[in-house]
Order: structure tokens, then C-alpha cells, then sequence
């Protein structure tokens, strides 16, 4: 048996679409499945863990975008069940990870079903997993803002939110810890890789992999607004790594004390402190 777990809302109906597309494939396999949605994220959690506390099943599709998976990994995750991300909202930065595309979901979908699944690392801070970015800074500040309008809709959202926190943001005072050091620094953004991007393709940490057990730090110190608007543009080449009030390192663990929210795959984590951890070998799921 297969859980099939759809937000048909994500991707403005996307995630209707390809769920149709995912039991169409699994229907003329005839392959047992069972399909999960819900009205929201605490009631879709609930029903699928009340099914698996009474039976067990091969894998959880996930078809949505990233808020979804991040769900489905808190579910997943903790009964060793495999995974599998059918990308169907805005972002989809988990799977870019994990090396497909929107145009692959068959040829995926088959590899799901006739391939054993394999490891991958996830970031644990405070006992949720992520996959991907774990941030906070000024874009856990325009998220904040973003989820508390109402008007625009969609990616756009966030380019209002961008114009309204920008001109007031001032860099925050971290007190970090890693694997070999207890520093303090000013930061304007703290990016924690297990994956590469964030926010719909913003290669945040370009060089991260999702199975060297390591996550790629990437600090950007106080700059202007009008130097911040010059960086900014370059996160979508990953070129931003080389300016000169960027620092990266790589690390196992990491905490963080400050002022500050956290966000983890594009959810609300919340306040720090907070502590984080390359879970290696966390996870099973498929790549292409």
C-alpha cells in the first residue's frame, strides 16, 4: 500500500493536477494506494498517522510543494517509512536537491516504484527535520510579514513584503556555536544548508549536498541597502559566496542565540535559541 498525500491548493491548482497525473500512474499499475488531503496541515498529519499507527504501507508520496514535504518528513521520518516529492508548489526547492524537475514526474514516479530508495541527509534544530534551508535574518523577517497579508496573492507576496521590511531592517547580534568555534557577529542573514536553495530557486548555499553529512553556512554581515540590492540578484547564480561580507563554513552542529525567528523549508520554526544538526543517513527517498 502507497500513501498518497495531495494539497490540491499549492502551485495556485497545481497540486490538483499532478495529483490526478500520480494516481493515474499508480491506477493503471494496479498498485494498492490510498489518498490523503485534508483542509489543513494538522488535520492531514492526523489522519495519515492515525492510518499508519494501524497499517503499514511501502512509501508517502508527497504532492505539493515544500510545505507538504516538510510535513510528510515529520511523518516519514520518525517510522523509517521512504518518501518520494511530486513538486507541485511555488518553490520546490527540496527537490531541486534531490536532482529532477516538473517535466520528470513519470519517469520519477517509475523509479519510485521499481527501485530500492536510498539515504540522504536531513538537518534536525530542535527536534523538526528540514531538508533543505534553515534561515533566519531578514528573510525570516519578510516571511513573517508575507504570511500576515492578505493581498497579493503568490510569489508576489513576497516582493511586497521585501519593499515594506527592507528600509527599516537593521542587521541582528548572533552568538553562534559550531563544531569548532564560539563566535559573535552582526548578520543581516544566516542561511543553514542541508540543501542548495530556497524561495523558488535562490541557490542561498550552492555548494550543499545532501549526503555529506555536513551543512554549508552561509553569514551575510552588514552591508548598505542599496549594497544589499546589488548582492541580492546574485543568489539566483549562487554567485553571492564571493562577495566580500559573505562568509561560508561547513559544520555538523550549529546554535544560534539571538534576537531573531527562525524558518526551516520555508515553515516557522520560531524563536531562537535555537540547534540544529546533519542528521546523516536520516532519510529514504528517490533521486533521478
Amino acid at each position: 500500500m502507497w500513501l498518497i498525500a495531495i494539497n490540491p491548493t499549492s502551485g495556485h491548482g497545481r497540486g490538483a493536477v499532478f495529483g490526478e497525473r500520480v494516481i493515474s500512474f499508480f491506477a493503471s499499475r494496479n498498485l494498492q494506494y490510498q489518498v490523503f488531503s485534508a483542509p489543513s496541515a494538522k488535520e492531514l498529519r492526523r489522519v495519515i498517522e492515525s492510518h499508519l499507527n494501524n497499517q503499514s504501507c511501502e512509501g508517502i508520496i508527497s504532492v505539493g510543494g515544500d510545505g507538504l514535504a516538510h510535513l510528510i518528513l515529520q511523518i516519514a521520518v520518525p517510522r523509517n517509512l521512504p518518501f518520494a516529492i511530486v513538486p507541485a508548489g511555488t518553490g520546490n526547492d527540496i527537490v531541486r536537491s534531490l536532482g529532477f524537475s516538473l517535466t520528470e514526474i513519470e519517469r520519477y514516479l517509475e523509479q519510485v516504484v521499481s527501485s530500492a530508495p536510498r539515504s540522504i541527509d536531513l538537518g534536525n534544530v530542535d527536534s523538526e527535520w528540514f531538508a533543505a534551508i534553515l534561515s533566519t535574518g531578514f528573510d525570516s523577517v519578510v516571511n513573517e510579514r508575507a504570511n500576515s497579508l492578505t493581498w497579493p496573492r503568490g510569489p508576489q507576496r513576497y516582493n511586497v513584503a521585501i519593499a515594506l521590511e527592507l528600509p527599516k531592517f537593521k542587521p541582528l547580534e548572533y552568538h553562534i556555536t559550531t563544531d569548532t568555534e564560539t563566535f559573535s557577529t552582526e548578520a543581516m542573514l544566516i542561511a543553514i544548508g542541508n540543501g542548495r536553495s530556497y524561495g523558488g530557486g535562490m541557490l542561498v548555499c550552492p555548494h550543499a549536498q545532501i549526503n555529506d553529512g555536513l551543512f554549508d553556512v552561509m553569514i551575510l554581515e552588514p552591508v548598505s541597502k542599496f549594497e544589499f540590492l546589488k548582492v541580492f540578484p546574485k543568489v539566483f547564480s549562487g554567485s553571492h559566496i564571493t562577495h566580500p561580507a559573505v562568509r561560508t563554513f561547513r559544520t555538523k552542529k550549529i546554535s544560534l542565540h539571538a534576537d531573531a525567528i527562525a524558518y526551516a523549508d520555508g515553515e516557522r520554526i520560531g524563536p531562537a535559541p535555537i540547534s540544529a544538526e546533519c542528521v546523516s543517513n536520516a532519510a529514504l527517498t528517490w533521486t533521478l
